[in-house]
């Protein structure tokens, strides 16, 4: 669901949006580089997320446009090379990171180990081990934000998605297949991000069936935050939109209305 909102990004946002004003900092600068005058800009498009009631669960959504087509951009090497271990980013990681996610993903049934665990952990080990190349310019960018803020982070295509979209656990006996290989992954009890067709990606795995490719222009990125780390989330998703601006990215915050 979509719908418009009066007076520029200060309504319709969620929690935490409204605790830190990332998107007033980065997004206004997109308009005044498009030689946009604020007085003129009073309505603006903001994409709703309905989420069903799920305790301690803070996700964050965001909206980017890109100026070409993913296929035809590069990471540039100074923002790749973040995808370090070692890198020092600006986030202030919280030691009790992992365990607070993890508990999250749980409440519902779903059992965060194994092949199952967050996408956040997988990174950790495949970084460390150096099997992690480039992918395209999105992607490489959720991957750096994601390993040093300790979040699980989806991305969709905008334009595979079938709206309305809302986040929810998924049911029993729910699956998608989330590679090109056709692997399968079952997501009994899994919070994930649904539109019309069903889940197209949570914090475990991503639907290959809305992902990213090199003809991709748009996208909607939920990183999957926890409530106990409310100044983490904000840190991750104002550091997210720096790096995507710094690429020639247009970011826009989608609000998360819960029910």
């Amino acid at each position: 669901m979509s719908e418009w909102r009066i007076s520029g990004f200060s309504l319709g946002l969620s929690r935490a949006a409204h605790r830190k004003t990332w998107w007033k900092r980065y997004l206004s600068d997109d308009f005044k580089n498009a030689g946009i005058p604020r007085n003129i800009i009073r309505a603006i498009r903001i994409m709703i997320i309905e989420q069903k009631n799920y305790p301690n669960l803070m996700p964050v959504a965001v909206v980017t446009h890109f100026d070409a087509l993913l296929g035809e951009s590069q990471t540039p090497a100074d923002i790749f090379a973040m995808l370090d271990t070692k890198f020092e980013s600006p986030i202030g990681k919280d030691e009790n990171t992992k365990t607070l996610v993890r508990d999250v993903l749980r409440q519902t049934g779903y059992k965060p180990t194994g092949r199952g665990k967050p996408a956040s952990e997988y990174l950790v080990k495949a970084v460390s081990q150096g099997r992690l190349g480039t992918i395209n310019v999105c992607v490489d960018i959720l991957n750096i934000v994601s390993l040093h803020s300790g979040f699980p982070i989806s991305v969709v295509d905008l334009d595979l998605v079938d709206e309305p979209l809302s986040i929810q656990p998924a049911a029993a006996e729910t699956r998608f297949i989330f590679n090109a290989s056709g692997q399968e992954i079952k997501l009994d009890g899994l919070v994930c991000l649904f539109d019309r067709q069903g889940p197209c990606a949570n914090g475990v795995k991503d639907s290959q069936r809305t992902k990213t490719s090199d003809t991709t222009t748009r996208t909607l990125t939920i990183v999957w935050g926890v409530q106990a780390l409310a100044e983490q989330v904000n840190a991750t998703v104002s550091w997210y939109a720096e790096l995507l601006r710094k690429v020639g990215a247009r970011v826009e915050p989608a609000s998360i209305s819960v029910t």
